[in-house]
């Protein structure tokens, strides 16, 4: 039962540890022992940061690589939406253009409207144009 605990805990860390401590043979086993499990768990915690941010440089690649995928997928589609829009929308050719006639539009008619509304009065009527403000 002891055993089973300590492969749980230690697994082959106690193992390599003893087993160092054997070829070294220090002045002082057990403070030899405690520092290799010391620099062995620190080590342990390292290779595994260095796998954790492995993993998520990895995912951060692949969605930038889904990202760039995509914005690739839009600008064709954009460019394909472009052609469409130009080609529905081409300046119609005129083949009678000698038929065609221009049209000129007086834009600001208010001025001549009331102008042309006012009158000289006659005796006894008044000078206002009805629907006209003065």
């Amino acid at each position: 039962m002891e055993t089973d605990y300590l492969k749980r805990c230690f697994g082959t860390c106690l193992g390599q540890a003893l087993a160092e401590v054997a070829k070294v043979r220090p002045s002082d086993p057990i403070e030899y022992l405690a520092h290799w499990l010391y620099h062995y768990r620190n080590a342990s915690r390292a290779k595994e940061e260095d796998s954790r941010e492995k993993i998520r440089l990895k995912e951060e690649y692949d969605n930038s690589l889904k990202e760039t995928e995509m914005t690739e997928m839009l600008k064709q589609e954009e460019c394909q939406i472009q052609q469409k829009y130009d080609k529905c929308h081409q300046p119609l050719v005129s083949v009678a253009s000698s038929t065609m006639k221009t049209v000129f539009i007086q834009e600001n008619t208010k001025p001549v409207e009331k102008d042309g509304l006012r009158q000289e009065s006659l005796p006894g009527t008044s000078n206002m144009v009805p629907g006209m403000p003065q």
